[in-house]
């Protein structure tokens, strides 16, 4: 298990480019293999089977000269293994030999090899195959495929007895040509392997070469901290779809960074306007105390009062920034719970009559449950209301209907200009009509941030009736009885 062991490690070790060539020539091997050896088995069995059939059409005991032309020698067979042919008896296809029971070797005039015989053979005799065949070889050793059959020999008197007749045919020629073709296979084997070696490695690498460029474009970013950067994208397999999530991964972390560092300059500019007024009349009044000229009691009424609302100005203004700084999308794990959408619309409702004395509210709500946040949606519906209250004239009225799923808030106030429309839901965008009166930029992006999360759709454009001012849309999935 120690060198299997090691081996693995060394594997694992190796470039994933050798490790893909060393795969596929090891594939390739067994193929060629397999292939090799069900070839030269077919060929051998093939060449064998030929052998046989050539023995299959041998003379049978009995028939041709073979038959009444019998030279026995009852000492030993090897002794008339170099007879020479008589010339009324053609060259013989098969070597014939017989065998009597009592030992006697008897050949047909024209045989030239004696064939070794087995104490098996006589199981013919007994047997109810008419021939039986088996591998043996002749008494010079010389291999070779032998049929036997029961026939009758004579003795050394001549006395008639039963014996085997022993065909047989040489298999050299067949053995050298399955040794010629298992060392011409092993040859293209071993071609066949450098070749899958070598070829597996440049497929590899031509394969591979996205992969390298993918990691040049993440060894950059992590070197510059560039993000943004892509790489091109050919073709739709495994490393395409990889090259494209990538190039997705690496704009959208360029527009978060993008929006972050916007997000930053715009929230510096916001916060440094208050600021920069509660500095003045911070300095006012030191300066005041310090050189003992007090300033008139309206005055510093007036400016503390200035400072009040710029403080409360700072906290909106902070406040929107930490919703803003959640997620676009609920956390892993998070599990939104099903709220009442219609009771959230009715306290925003309640809240926003307190902001907006002398305006009309005209409410028809329906019930309608969600899955969200609570907290978050009774946000959203209050930056919606608290927009209307901003922009209704006084003793003016707003239409808040919840039907279907689909919240509406429409005011009455001087509308939106149709050039403002595609900016209303930017962070930090003000109208610059509405420049003058107070808020911060942020509260209908947190409106369309948290439809977004909740799966809904947010929309602000002209009334609907063409009448004056707004209205707002947001529909969320829901239904109108509660889920079980």
């Amino acid at each position: 298990m120690k060198p299997l062991g090691r081996l693995t490690g060394w594997f694992r070790g190796r470039p994933l480019r050798t490790r893909l060539a060393i795969l596929t020539a090891a594939a390739v091997a067994v193929a060629i293999a397999v292939a090799a050896m069900a070839c030269w088995l077919l060929v051998r069995n093939s060449l064998y089977a030929q052998t046989r059939q050539n023995l299959a059409d041998a003379p049978r005991p009995g028939s041709g000269p073979q038959a009444s032309n019998l030279s026995c020698d009852t000492s030993t067979a090897v002794a008339l293994a170099g007879a020479r042919l008589d010339e009324h008896f053609p060259q013989p296809r098969w070597d014939i030999q017989y065998v009597t029971t009592d030992g006697t070797v008897c050949f047909p005039r024209g045989s030239v090899k004696a064939i070794q015989s087995d104490p098996s053979d006589y199981s013919i005799l007994t047997s109810a195959s008419t021939a039986t065949y088996r591998d043996g070889h002749y008494a010079d050793g010389t291999p070779a495929l032998i049929r036997r059959m029961a026939a009758f020999g004579r003795d050394g008197q001549g006395n008639t007895k039963p014996a085997v007749m022993l065909t047989a045919v040489p298999t050299t020629g067949v053995e050298d040509s399955l040794q010629k073709l298992a060392l011409l296979m092993a040859g293209v084997a071993g071609l066949g392997v450098v070749g899958a070696g070598v070829t597996g490695r440049l497929v590899a690498r031509s394969a591979l070469r996205p992969v390298d460029q993918l990691t040049d474009v993440v060894e950059h970013i992590a070197r510059t901290e560039e993000v943004g950067t892509t790489i091109p994208v050919n073709g739709s397999d495994e490393i395409a779809r990889l090259s494209t999530s990538f190039n997705s991964m690496s704009t959208a972390l360029a527009n978060s960074r993008e929006r972050q560092t916007r997000l930053i300059a715009d929230a510096g500019h916001e916060l440094r306007t208050p600021l920069t007024s509660l500095r003045t009349n911070v300095d006012l009044l030191i300066r005041s105390d310090e050189t003992g000229r007090a300033l008139p009691a309206a005055t510093r009424a007036k400016m503390l009062g200035n400072m009040k609302a710029q403080m409360q100005e700072l906290t909106l203004l902070i406040g929107d920034l930490l919703q803003l700084s959640r997620p676009d999308s609920p956390k892993p794990g998070s599990n939104p719970t099903v709220v009442e959408f219609h009771g959230i619309v009715q306290r925003a409702i309640e809240r926003g009559k307190l902001r907006g004395p002398g305006l009309e509210f005209r409410v028809a709500v329906d019930p309608w449950y969600v899955h969200g946040d609570a907290a978050a949606l009774e946000r959203a519906v209050i930056n919606l209301l608290d927009n209307a209250v901003k922009y209704s004239p006084p003793a003016g009225a707003i239409d808040v209907v919840l039907q279907g799923g689909r919240l509406t808030v429409r005011d009455r106030g001087p509308g939106i200009p149709p050039d403002e429309l595609p900016y209303v839901f930017d962070r930090f965008w003000r109208s610059p009509s509405s420049r003058q009166l107070p808020g911060s930029g942020l509260g209908l992006s947190i409106v369309a941030q948290t439809v977004q999360e909740t799966g809904g759709e947010v929309a602000l454009g002209p009334a609907l009736d063409g009448g004056p001012g707004a209205q707002a849309s947001v529909r969320l999935p829901g239904q109108p009885d509660r889920p079980q």
